[in-house]
């Protein structure tokens, strides 16, 4: 592993128990490229959500994309380089790069969103368009893409709940507030919910009932991918369904800590489903 591999390598590590340990079973050469993506939505990512935020980084960051992109600089550093021969290589559509550093974007000048549908904007490209490019890694045909953008969705989703404690420090609210409201609760500060504890419960199980159906019809996707690839995404998959399970049996879980499986946990499953016999449905 060069160098520059390692340090990728160390972005992913740093930035996600689960997916990086889930991402060990992709075939090596699907496995680095994977560590490429992560890293240019880590970096990104990073400027927007420490505190205070670094806007004037994020945005130097994206010009220096966009020259780059355009042919207007020779070298943008490694992290946007080896994106862009990515996804040249795999054959990204533009426009997915754009609306991901759009919804980063956002995250500098909006805090709140009223309704599903101002979520759901924002998660077109914070997560849905990870799942497209996730898909052009595997080589997926593009029917694979509707379940491709859902199981990115209901991932983010699940994300929503567990960080709340986090994203309220950081000032946002990305859950609907209009479903909040109309369960009589004006937020999710910790004091706001322990006053009503059947209000949260009920709107943390609302929400996780929406992320249900948007995983169960992401997983009809699973039969476009190829086992070696299809071991990971299901892991990553299956430890996001824990994560659910135990926000939705305590929800008062996430203003005591950021809920998430062992990496034993990570492994251990990774490695049953390997084991499984099977066989491609390609």
């Amino acid at each position: 592993m060069s160098s520059e591999d390692r340090a990728f390598s160390g972005i992913f590590r740093r930035g996600s128990r689960t997916y990086f340990r889930s991402a060990r079973f992709f075939p090596r050469p699907v496995r680095d490229d994977v560590g490429v993506l992560y890293g240019f939505v880590r970096t990104a990512d990073d400027f927007v959500d420490r505190a205070p935020q670094d806007a004037e980084g994020f945005q130097e960051f994206r010009r220096a994309y966009a020259a780059r992109r355009d042919g207007k600089a020779a070298a943008a550093g490694p992290v946007i380089d080896r994106f862009i021969e990515v996804s040249a290589r795999r054959g990204f559509d533009p426009g997915w790069a754009e609306a991901f550093l759009d919804s980063m974007a956002m995250d500098l000048v909006k805090s709140d969103y009223e309704d599903l549908g101002e979520t759901m904007t924002y998660m077109y490209g914070s997560a849905e368009v990870i799942g497209l490019m996730m898909s052009r890694l595997m080589g997926l045909e593009e029917a694979a893409l509707p379940y491709a953008r859902l199981l990115g969705r209901a991932m983010q989703y699940i994300n929503f709940l567990r960080d709340i404690r986090e994203d309220l420090e950081l000032g946002r609210t990305y859950l609907p507030r209009g479903e909040m409201r109309a369960l009589g609760l004006s937020s999710l500060e910790e004091t706001e919910t322990r006053a009503r504890p059947e209000a949260f419960r009920e709107f943390v199980s609302g929400q996780i009932a929406r992320y249900r159906i948007w995983q169960s019809e992401a997983e009809k996707g699973y039969a476009f991918i190829p086992r070696r690839c299809r071991v990971p995404i299901m892991t990553a998959a299956e430890m996001y369904g824990w994560t659910a399970g135990r926000i939705e049996a305590d929800p008062f879980v996430v203003y005591r800590r950021k809920v998430r499986p062992s990496r034993a946990r990570i492994s251990v499953t990774g490695l049953r489903k390997a084991l499984k016999p099977g066989r491609d449905i390609r």
